[in-house]
């Protein structure tokens, strides 16, 4: 196989910060930017890169303070999705991408909106993986203690916070809830999460990804009006077991896209550890067929 089609890793200096990727693929082909989710990196998309380098494009970047991107303090990065969408799209440009398709899940939803919503003509289309733009996409038992941390940040909101989710328990947990043969989703997910999350400041860095997220439920709307006005094609690819993200957010898709390919598949949160074959599958006959 030749060496382009391989999975390859590097860095690109962004403002100051080493923004880590992974990428496999001629740049020349169909490009495909890879944005990941919580408690994750890059690492997440490793099959996608290695089976698609072939016939596109792939690119998938560490968020600050993720995977192995620069970890700056809080002191001196604001830890905020509009922070990580200039980033990130800083980091595209660099990159040298002005047309590709969005890959996004979970975090990587508020991340891709917005920069979607800053650039419509580079963005042709969507894959979406429990990527959440609607309200009644967010389940009020997965958010409850975020909800009322939004109501005013505590010391012991904090600490139950941290002792749920951050905990190596918490970070296991969300890969295997609702996935019909936990035995069967590596451990290397959760274990390489478990490492990262054990560096001094990421409990707090992660609390204020937390604190601002109501600021994307606020987006919703206008991130809905952009799907309304530009149709972007989609593939639709939902774990509807997600504790977080439950099949009505999915659902709500099909009230503003038209051209959407719409697959609710009997998963949890990370589809891709348990249905990585036939999303891989899909996203093939997506970028060939409706991706213009």
């Amino acid at each position: 196989m030749s060496k382009v089609n391989t999975v390859r890793y590097g860095t690109e200096k962004v403002d100051g910060l080493d923004i880590f990727y992974r990428e496999a693929g001629d740049p020349s082909k169909k490009a495909v930017v890879l944005l990941h989710g919580f408690p994750h990196s890059s690492h997440m998309y490793r099959d996608v890169l290695a089976a698609l380098g072939d016939e596109y494009y792939l690119i998938a970047p560490d968020y600050p303070g993720f995977g192995d991107s620069s970890f700056p303090s809080v002191q001196e990065y604001t830890y905020t999705f509009d922070n990580f969408a200039e980033t990130i799209d800083k980091f595209l440009i660099q990159r040298g991408l002005n047309s590709y398709v969005l890959m996004i899940q979970d975090y990587g939803a508020p991340v891709g909106y917005r920069i979607a919503t800053k650039h419509p003509e580079k963005v042709k289309g969507f894959v979406v993986m429990n990527g959440n733009a609607y309200e009644e996409g967010l389940s009020p038992e997965g958010w409850g203690p975020i909800f009322q941390y939004w109501k005013g940040k505590t010391p012991e909101l904090e600490a139950g916070i941290a002792g749920q989710v951050f905990s190596p328990d918490g970070l296991k947990w969300q890969y295997t809830h609702g996935t019909r043969n936990p035995d069967g989703i590596s451990p290397d997910s959760w274990n390489l999460d478990i490492t990262k999350f054990a560096r001094e400041g990421q409990h707090q860095m992660q609390l204020e990804l937390f604190y601002d997220y109501q600021n994307n439920v606020k987006l919703y709307p206008a991130w809905q009006q952009y799907l309304r006005d530009q149709q972007p094609p989609m593939l639709l690819v939902w774990g509807k077991n997600d504790a977080f993200f439950p099949e009505p957010g999915a659902e709500a898709y099909k009230r503003d896209v038209q051209n959407i390919d719409y697959n609710i598949l009997d998963t949890g949160h990370f589809a891709l550890e348990e249905e990585g074959e036939f999303i891989i599958t899909k996203m093939r006959s997506f970028l060939s067929d409706r991706v213009h």
